[in-house]
Order: C-alpha cells, then structure tokens, then sequence
C-alpha cells in the first residue's frame, strides 16, 4: 500500500512538472493591504485544504498567513514600502486539485511570490509545480524526508526538522530514563501517511537500540473507522507504551478505542493530534490528555523574535486562548520567505531567494531556522505534553514552560 501510494504521488509530481493548466476559484485571504504601506501590492499566493479531511490545520494555516499579511502591512510593507495581498485557494484536500490551483495561482492570479501548503501529501505535488517555474516554495508543514530526495532547488520547510527526526528528543528523554521507569515493550499503531511514518519508525529505531522491545506495528488507512480493534489488539500485546504517528480524527479515535477497551499504557505519544489545543481536549475530554506527549515546533510563551507580537496578534484577529502550531507554522513560512526577498531586495531572480536561505540562518517565531542543500531543516522539535488540562513544552529544558514531564498517561482525571 505505502509503495504503491508514493508511485501515485511520484506520478502526480511529473504531471505537475508539465501541468500547465487552471486552478479553482479564489479565496482571497487578506485585507486590502492596509497600515502604512503604500504602492502597487505584491501578491502572494498560496492553496490550503480549507475543506476536506486537512481542513483543521488548514484553516489554521489560513489564520496564520492572514496575520503575517496584516503584520507586514501595518509595518509598512514588504519590499520598498509595498504592501502584500494573499491569494489563497481552497484545494479540498486533494492533491488533483493543488496542481491546478498551484498552476492557476502562477499563470492566472500572476502572483509574484508562493507560500506552501498543509502536509506532505499536497505539498509533494504542489512544490513540483514551483520548482517547475523556478519560484520559491516555503512549506509551512511538509517534513516527509521524500520530499527532499528529488534533488529540488526552490523547496524550503520552515520547521525544525523532517518526519524522521522530529521524535528524536523525546525519544532519547525516554531512553534515558531510570531502569525502573523506563518502558520496556512499545506497540506503533500508525497511519499509512508520509508524515506519520517516518516520525513513527525514527522513534522505533531509537528505542529498540536502547532494548525497548517492539510488540506491536500496524499500519491503518486514513479512511479506517474502526479502531476498537487495533484498541484490543495493542491491549493484548500489554506494550508499556504506545506512539500513534497519526493526524487528527484518527489520533482520536484510537484514544477513544483504548479507552473503550479499558487498557491505558504506561506511557502515550502521537503526532499532530495533541498538538491541536483545545480541539484535541475537547475531542477526547480533558480529563483524558493528562501527560499525553507530542512533538510540536511552537509555544505562544517562547521568548523567540515577534513572538509575543504574533501571538497579540492573532489572538486580536481570531480571539481565544490558544494559538495553533499551524497557524505558527504558516506565520514562520511567510517570514522565512520575507527574509529572502528583504535581504535580496528583490524577487524578480527567486533562485537567488533560495540561494540566500541555504546560505543564512533567519530568525523566527519557531525560533532560529537553517537549512541543508536540499531544503531540508537542520533544528530540533520541542516536546509537548498536557499536564493539568493543557499543552506545555517540556523538552529542551531551557525551551521549557512546565518546571518537568510528568511520567506516564494518566487519563480520566
């Protein structure tokens, strides 16, 4: 199944590379260039899965793009005090349909610079089309490590790390546990993603050399709707601890089938779904997250540049108590883009964009950002984990806005 889906999306990028075609209706996102900017706006454009089985996260996104281009245009501009606009498409999570609004966005919309989109299924397709018309492509959240193995010049991830080894602190915390706290078995419930994966299998690969033994590894499909019996066949297993590399509605319903089957491991990490605040509480109840681990690239607290002005920000735009990482994230891609069009002071030549961020190290909210030839980010993740009903950083330790992780999952209260 995983072979043949990433023939499929190999396929899809060498269609992309010779797409030419239209995109589906616009969605501008942004105001009209307010504040004190001035001039003719520079366009930016980008297509998110608004509706469809991403649409959480990209919606986040959304808000995220929304408050760099509101930021930006407050502070007088982009380039030569213009101001920028957002084009954003809606490609209903389908990877058809990014292609042809990548390409529309570029022959259509004419914009002049491009933002990614959410996860590594529509971005593989979407960098293609950039690549193709030699314009900066900066993801915001697309860390399968097949996206850097294409040999592209133009693709950029404006996260700390891929899939691969955005475990691996949380991973080596674990190893060097006490003996007698350490976990000996693990089970690895994982959807069929090119995400959750590898962030799956880096995990393993670092416990199993430390001798936690792997009990369990099955991989579902994102249309799988019965996780009652994964639930019972990890309950049989008896594993110490569980990393569900998953997204969100199945990361949920493998919480609700562990519960349902009165089994609760030790220990519990999964991917993206904690990371969603009040969504995820709110999905499996509260009472449920107690020291749930995750890996997540933001804190509203970090002291990182702009942060506490973006987290002001969107929480004036958007309202409530929490800020999405993937509204962060998109924030972080929009300012890593910006970096290379400030510094270059121009966008008409965007390999030299991307040459100057292979060369130089841009501060963002996420923190300091680097990258390999490739695009491929050098940095690590932060840990996550709930205590007391809500999302702390744990890990690094000087990153950290919990005084420890507290050990093991505690659900029901």
């Amino acid at each position: 199944m995983h072979k043949l889906r990433w023939l499929v999306l190999a396929l899809l990028t060498i269609a992309a590379l010779a797409a030419a075609g239209c995109g589906g209706d616009d969605d501008n996102g942004g105001g009209d260039g307010g504040g004190d900017a001035g001039g003719e706006p520079i366009k930016v454009g980008a297509s998110l899965p608004l509706t469809g089985e991403f649409s959480e996260p990209g919606k986040a996104a959304q808000q995220g793009y929304k408050v760099w281009e509101a930021m930006v245009n407050d502070s007088g501009g982009l380039i030569d005090g213009r101001p920028v606009k957002m084009v954003i498409k809606d490609d209903q999570s389908n990877q058809n349909t990014i292609v042809a609004d990548y390409n529309a966005l570029i022959s259509q919309d004419k914009v002049d610079l491009l933002l990614g989109t959410f996860s590594s299924l529509l971005n593989l397709p979407a960098s293609a089309v950039a690549e193709r018309n030699r314009m900066l492509y900066v993801e915001p959240a697309g860390g399968a490590p097949e996206l850097f193995e294409r040999g592209f010049k133009m693709l950029f991830f404006a996260q700390q790390a891929t899939a691969d080894k955005q475990g691996e602190v949380w991973a080596n915390y674990v190893t060097q546990l006490p003996e007698d706290q350490r976990p000996k078995t693990a089970a690895y419930p994982t959807l069929d993603d090119p995400f959750a994966g590898p962030t799956s299998e880096g995990i393993e690969a670092i416990l199993k050399k430390a001798g936690i033994k792997t009990v369990y590894r099955k991989t579902y499909t994102i249309d799988n709707a019965n996780f009652d019996s994964i639930a019972n066949s990890i309950k049989g297993t008896n594993a110490d601890l569980v990393v569900n590399g998953a997204t969100f509605e199945d990361g949920v319903g493998l919480i609700r089938g562990l519960l349902k089957s009165g089994y609760t491991p030790k220990w519990l990490y999964q991917t993206t779904a904690p990371s969603l605040g009040d969504q995820y509480a709110k999905a499996i109840g509260p009472e449920n997250t107690e020291g749930v681990f995750y890996a997540v690239s933001h804190s509203a607290e970090a002291k990182t540049p702009g942060n506490e002005e973006f987290v002001a920000k969107y929480k004036e735009m958007f309202g409530g108590t929490e800020v999405p990482e993937d509204a962060a994230d998109a924030f972080a891609a929009a300012e890593v883009m910006a970096a290379a069009a400030k510094a270059v002071g121009s966008i008409d030549d965007q390999l030299k964009l991307a040459d100057w961020l292979r060369q130089n190290e841009v501060p963002t909210i996420l923190g300091p950002l680097s990258w390999n030839e490739d695009g491929s980010p050098k940095g690590e993740f932060l840990v996550g984990q709930w205590q007391s009903g809500r999302p702390e950083i744990v890990l690094p330790p000087d990153a950290a806005t919990a005084d420890a992780p507290i050990p093991g999952w505690k659900p029901g209260g």
